[in-house]
This record gives C-alpha cells, sequence and structure tokens, in this order.
C-alpha cells in the first residue's frame, strides 16, 4: 500500500507543479498576459481528460488481463520519457506581433513540449487507484483520490515559495523530468504488482465485481460534468477576474487552483465532511460578497442609484488600504480574501453535491472521466467560449446563477422526494428563487455600472478594453481609456484642452521632466527627437512630441490601436511623426535588432501595464539589455512604475546598476482632478541630463538608501517579492 501512496502523491505532485513551471516559462513569449494562465489551464484540462480517457479504456478494455495493462502502461511511460526534459525549445517561440495573442499556438507548444508526459501522470489517479481496488479488494480507493488532491496541492504551493525563489525556470524543467522518471518506476512496479495479484484471465472475485449496484443513470451522469463544469469554470473566471481587478502575480494562478484542489480532497476523503447545512449558506454569503466586490470595483465613488450602494460604501470603509484615482480602495489583501472565499465555497458545494453521486468503486474510471470532461467543458467555456461571446468577463455572472440555481434545485427535488407535503418540500424552492433573484439583481449592478458612460468595450486574448466618455456636455467633457479598472489615458474634448498632457503624462510627471531636461529641448537648439514608447493607450504621449520628432508606439493588443485611433485624437494631431508597431513590445525589439535596424532613440518610455499588472518580461536583464541597445549613447530609458500593489523600484534600481547607469526617482502629486499621482523611474548615464534633472528640482529621494537585492533575469524572477504590504 505505501507504494500506491508514494505513486499517486508523486503523480499528482508533478501533474500540478508542471502547471505553473511551463505556464511561467513562456509567458514572456506570449506577451505577459494572463490569458497565457488561462490557455494553458485549459490544454491541461483537456489532457486531464485524456488521460483519464485512456485509464478508462485501459482498465475496461483489459480488464481480465492485468499484465497486458501492465505492458501498455509501460509502453506509454517510455514512450513519454522521450520527450525529456521538457523545457520549451526555443524554436517554438511565437514570430511577429500576431502571434503574441494566439491561443491555439499556445496549445501546439504545450502539446509538442509536454503534452504525452502529461497524458501518462494524468492517468495515474484512476489507473492506479483501479489497481489498487483489485490488490487490496476490501480497502475502498476513494481515500486515494484526496491523497492525489493533496500532492496536487503541495506540488502547487511549493512552487511559489520553493521552486521559484530557489531555482531557475531550466533547473525546474530538469527537476521535473527526473521526478517524471522516478514516477515512472513507482508506476510500473504497482502495476507488476497488480499483474502478480490477478493474474490473466483469473475470475475477478472481490468488492467491486461483487456489487449489484447498477450503473448511474444519464441525469446522474450530466449532473457529474455540470458540476464540475461550475466548479472548474468558476475558479478560472475568478482568476480572470481578479487578476485583471487586482495584479497579475503567479501566485495568484497558483491560490484559486490549490482552493480548488483543497475542496476535491475535503469531499473525496469523507463524505460527512460535506455538510449542506453549512457549506449552502456560506456558498450563499460567499457569492453575495463577490457581487458586492465586483460592484465596489465598479463604481467611481461619486454615488449610485442601485441598491447596492450603501453595502458596498461599508465595504470600503471597513476594509480601505488607501485613496486612488478609484476612490477608497480596498486593500490588496481583502481583495484577495473576498475572491478566494467565494472560489473556495462555490467549489465545496460543487464537488460536494458531485461526491454525493458518486458510484461503487466498479464504475470509478467511467466517473473519473465524466469529472474530467466537465472540468475541461468549463475550461473552454471560459476560455474560448466567451472570449467570442463576450465584450467583459460577463461569464462569472453566468456561472455564479447558474451554481446558485443548481445547487437549490438539487436539494429541493431531494426534499420533495423525502417529504411528501409539497409544502415542506417547496421551502428549498422557494429560497432559491429569492436568492436567483436577489444574486441577479446584484450582478445586473454591476452590469450596468460597468456600462455606465461606455462607448465602446472590447475583449480579446489580452483582456478587455472599455472607452469611457464623461462630463458630456461641459468644458470638462472627456474621453478615458479603461483597461480593468486603471486608466490609459484621457483626452478633453473641448479644442482648448483637447491636446493638454493629462492623467500620468503632465509636464509636471516623470515624462514632462526628462524632455524638459534633454539638451534637445533646451532654448535655442530646436533640435528633434526620436521617442519610442512601450505600451500606447490613447496615446497620450503624442502630445510631447514637437515638429520634427518621431515617435513609435510598441503596442501588443491591436484591439487597444483600434480604439485610439476611433475614440481619441492624440496619434492623428501628433505634431511629429507618429507610428505603431503592433506586436509584444520585446520581441518586435528583438526582431529589429536581429534585422540590423537599431532605432536609435533619445528616449525610451516603458509605460506597458494590463490593466493593474506587470508584463514582468519587460522588467528583466535581458529586457533592459535590449532597450539599452536601441537607445543612443546619451540617451535615457524612462520607466512608469505607479501601481496600487505592486513596487518595482527595487529591481529597476538593480537593473540600472546592472548596465551601469543612474536611476532617478520622479513622483508627481499633483492637486487637479485631471491629474493623477505618478511614479517614474529615469535610467541615464547623460551627466548633462542628470545635472538638470537635479537642478530643476524634479528628483525624489529613495524610501530606501540601497535597494532590496532584487535581480530579474528571463530564468528567475518572482513578484512575491514586490508586492507592496498593509503599512506601506
Amino acid at each position: 500500500m505505501p507504494l500506491y501512496i508514494a505513486a499517486i502523491f508523486l503523480s499528482a505532485f508533478l501533474l500540478f507543479q508542471v502547471q505553473p513551471i511551463i505556464a511561467r516559462y513562456i509567458l514572456p513569449w506570449y506577451g505577459g498576459s494572463p490569458a497565457v494562465w488561462t490557455t494553458c489551464m485549459l490544454f491541461f484540462q483537456i489532457g486531464l481528460l485524456g488521460g483519464y480517457a485512456y485509464a478508462h479504456l485501459v482498465a475496461s478494455a483489459f480488464r481480465q488481463k492485468p499484465r497486458l495493462q501492465l505492458w501498455v502502461h509501460l509502453a506509454i511511460v517510455s514512450l513519454a520519457c522521450v520527450f525529456l526534459p521538457i523545457t520549451p525549445s526555443d524554436s517554438l517561440r511565437p514570430v511577429g506581433g500576431a502571434n503574441t495573442s494566439d491561443v491555439w499556438g499556445i496549445v501546439k507548444l504545450l502539446a509538442i513540449t509536454v503534452g504525452l508526459p502529461y497524458v501518462a501522470i494524468s492517468a495515474s489517479g484512476p489507473l492506479l487507484q483501479h489497481w489498487f481496488a483489485g490488490t487490496y479488494p476490501d480497502r475502498s480507493p476513494y481515500r486515494l483520490y484526496a491523497v492525489s488532491n493533496f500532492g496536487s496541492l503541495l506540488g502547487l504551493l511549493s512552487y511559489p515559495f520553493l521552486f521559484e525563489p530557489t531555482l531557475g525556470l531550466k533547473h525546474q524543467t530538469w527537476w521535473w523530468s527526473v521526478g517524471f522518471v522516478i514516477y515512472g518506476i513507482f508506476a510500473i512496479t504497482c502495476a507488476w504488482k497488480y499483474s502478480r495479484v490477478r493474474p490473466d484471465g483469473e475470475a475477478v472475485d472481490d468488492a467491486e465485481s461483487r456489487t449489484t449496484a447498477p450503473p448511474a443513470g444519464i441525469g446522474r451522469k450530466i449532473l457529474w460534468v455540470v458540476f464540475a463544469a461550475c466548479g472548474s469554470g468558476g475558479m478560472l473566471a475568478i482568476t480572470n477576474q481578479m487578476c485583471q481587478d487586482v495584479t497579475v502575480v503567479p501566485f495568484l494562478w497558483v491560490l484559486p487552483l490549490s482552493l480548488y484542489l483543497i475542496t476535491f480532497i475535503i469531499c473525496f476523503d469523507r463524505e460527512s465532511w460535506y455538510k449542506r447545512a453549512v457549506w449552502i449558506p456560506l456558498t450563499a454569503f460567499g457569492i453575495a460578497a463577490l457581487i458586492t466586490l465586483l460592484n465596489q470595483q465598479s463604481m467611481s465613488g461619486n454615488g449610485s442609484d442601485h441598491f447596492y450602494w450603501n453595502l458596498v460604501s461599508s465595504l470600503r470603509q471597513l476594509f480601505a488600504g488607501k485613496n486612488t484615482e478609484l476612490g477608497d480602495e480596498i486593500h490588496l489583501y481583502w481583495q484577495i480574501f473576498f475572491f478566494m472565499f467565494a472560489l473556495f465555497t462555490i467549489c465545496m458545494v460543487c464537488h460536494g453535491e458531485m461526491v454525493r453521486l458518486k458510484p461503487p468503486s466498479r464504475y470509478l474510471t467511467s466517473f473519473y472521466l465524466l469529472i474530467s470532461l466537465g472540468g475541461a467543458l468549463g475550461g473552454a467555456f471560459v476560455s474560448l467560449i466567451a472570449p467570442r461571446l463576450f465584450n467583459g468577463y460577463w461569464e462569472l455572472h453566468i456561472i455564479l446563477l447558474l451554481v446558485t440555481l443548481l445547487v437549490g434545485l438539487a436539494v429541493s427535488f431531494e426534499a420533495f422526494k423525502k417529504y411528501p407535503s409539497p409544502l415542506r418540500g417547496g421551502i428549498g424552492l422557494v429560497i432559491t428563487v429569492q436568492a436567483f433573484v436577489l444574486f441577479a439583481m446584484g450582478l445586473r449592478g454591476h452590469y450596468i455600472e460597468t456600462k455606465r458612460g461606455s462607448l465602446a468595450s472590447l475583449r480579446s486574448f489580452h483582456g478587455v478594453v472599455h472607452v469611457y466618455e464623461s462630463l458630456k456636455g461641459t468644458k470638462d467633457h472627456f474621453l478615458a481609456m479603461y483597461h480593468g479598472r486603471i486608466t490609459h489615458g484621457r483626452q478633453y474634448q473641448d479644442e482648448e484642452y483637447r491636446n493638454i498632457p493629462s492623467t500620468y503624462y503632465s509636464e509636471n510627471s516623470g515624462v514632462g521632466a526628462l524632455l524638459q531636461s534633454l539638451p534637445q529641448r533646451q532654448e535655442g537648439a530646436g533640435e528633434p527627437i526620436k521617442m519610442g514608447v512601450i505600451g500606447l493607450g490613447s496615446g497620450s504621449l503624442a502630445v510631447h512630441a514637437n515638429p520634427g520628432d518621431s515617435i513609435v508606439f510598441y503596442e501588443i493588443n491591436p484591439q487597444v490601436e483600434q480604439l485610439a485611433r476611433s475614440h481619441f485624437s492624440y496619434l492623428k494631431d501628433c505634431r511629429g511623426e507618429a507610428s505603431v508597431v503592433l506586436g509584444d513590445a520585446r520581441t518586435s525589439m528583438e526582431e529589429e535588432l536581429t534585422n540590423g535596424d537599431p532605432r536609435d532613440f533619445d528616449v525610451l518610455f516603458v509605460d506597458a501595464f494590463s490593466g493593474d499588472s506587470i508584463p514582468i518580461h519587460l522588467v528583466t536583464k535581458e529586457a533592459f539589455e535590449i532597450y539599452f541597445k536601441h537607445i543612443k549613447e546619451g540617451g535615457s530609458l524612462v520607466a512608469h512604475i505607479t501601481n496600487l500593489h505592486i513596487d518595482l523600484s527595487d529591481p529597476v534600481r538593480q537593473l540600472a546598476d546592472k548596465f551601469g547607469r543612474e536611476a532617478l526617482l520622479v513622483v508627481h502629486d499633483p492637486d487637479a482632478y485631471h491629474l493623477y499621482f505618478s511614479e517614474w523611474v529615469i535610467i541615464t548615464k547623460n551627466q548633462e541630463v542628470i545635472d538638470r534633472l537635479h537642478e530643476g528640482g524634479w528628483v525624489n529621494e529613495w524610501s530606501r538608501k540601497e535597494p532590496k537585492e532584487i535581480h530579474w533575469t528571463d530564468d528567475y524572477s518572482n513578484l512575491i517579492q514586490v508586492i507592496i504590504s498593509e503599512d506601506e
């Protein structure tokens, strides 16, 4: 028995360790988008389905031939070893901007790199449990499912806290490959032991074969699939929403998946852990709290006319972390807590109800197969279908209402069977309808608030981008572009203010400070300058171009350029020459260098946030090396590090020092409502520029005299190091 436990534990550990490893490895290749994670999750869910289908086929087709099961699995594991190590080849990197949003390109890459090894270990859960049931007929194999999920949980949680901080990515893929070989030895030994206990052709006489319980009906099987789909889809939908509204940190990919697995552990370990009287009310509270948080995040702080407003106002006051452009911002930790509490309770009821309907162990491989099918369908809905149907993250709303309805109806129908009185049996149905209506009203309020003043909303692989209109009919009438809840440029419509620098890009921000300190901008010089900008937004930085200047924007999301040209005039009105290069900035700049075409920028601005998240591959040693090859000898790199939750000052300062340049902090804290607080880091070795910045009083003191020892490379980075704590 210890051998089975070790084999199942190791296979599950590797199964979920590989997900963050590979996602983290290819994240820079696809622009740092959180959609990379959901696409990887979709692939792994499909791979899990393939593994479970393989296990079901082997266990059922060769039921009387254990020795053949041994040889088949030995062949699969041996063939999978051919693909080791699982380090993705550089030849698989996308070429060109269009490919950085290619979902099927990611799926193809994963299939080539880790496809067969992943299917092999995916099959281990049901296959090893099937062998265990034959080897130890008087013991239930379902407890091993809890062991499997515990291994998965440990694999996930150990990644951000142990493996990511201590090992580079290539070492991570090598150690995983070593673990796979060890798993193969364990698994084949278990198969050999099963074949010894159950020789080919011998009549099976055990608890599972003696059961007279018929197979589950079609209705019960549909419920297995639907509950599994709601749990999987809910996990991905909440992760999407949280990553856009909070921040994209690999830990925030791991945390939801970990809680998702914990619910499997609890529910499969012992049925008594899931008590409807406890978990259904907690789920209702969790969904209500999540809806309230969503409404808080969609409100501007100026009041609202729907019934959630008073509750939201109280929530802001109770859990406020800091005052921002969004009003009193609930602190990061509390936001994560509300998201995760809702996710945990939703998954508990979905998986708890699913386990209540589980079949005898004789049918466990088909049960797991349908569970994995539901998980894959939930992932496909969130990753493939929803982005084509919706221009916002509305799939979360659908899943919340579906869970409410599904659980309520399951309880109500069971009550109707249990109680002969329609009145007693109908209580649950009445409560379900009331909860459904209440939640629908709250979600409708969030939808209305999100759409209030919206002129355009576009969704793509890179997230949801909105254009909002405010103060129409007044002199302060303006349009603003938002990615998530963060402004990516604002333009006033009155001709007098139409081309003034606003938000983070004013004359007194780090942008204005650097440009006013350039030798080319001094009185009497009149020399044109070449500017590069990573991140287009509304194109606000184009207002700083003078006649004769050139400004090149690198933008990964084609829909951002579409909205910048259709609703804003910064690019059209630019006094210099403005152009846009579509594709991931780093990939595009690498290709330009390969083609022998360095840009020779006088200044390069790095302003590439997606919502409030950080594409970390743009803040590594290798990225800065590319930047400086495009910047003139006396040029400057200017990084925008304003962020609610992440402090990039230390890694940026360390990178400046690495390349022999000085890093100067420029903080602008305006009192005008059309300007935002901003932090910019100017990195240069041009002493003339440095002197002018100091003489002009632009430079601020760093909060720490010496930066923390945070050195990021493509092979190693850890965003947990730079999360702003509550007391900062």
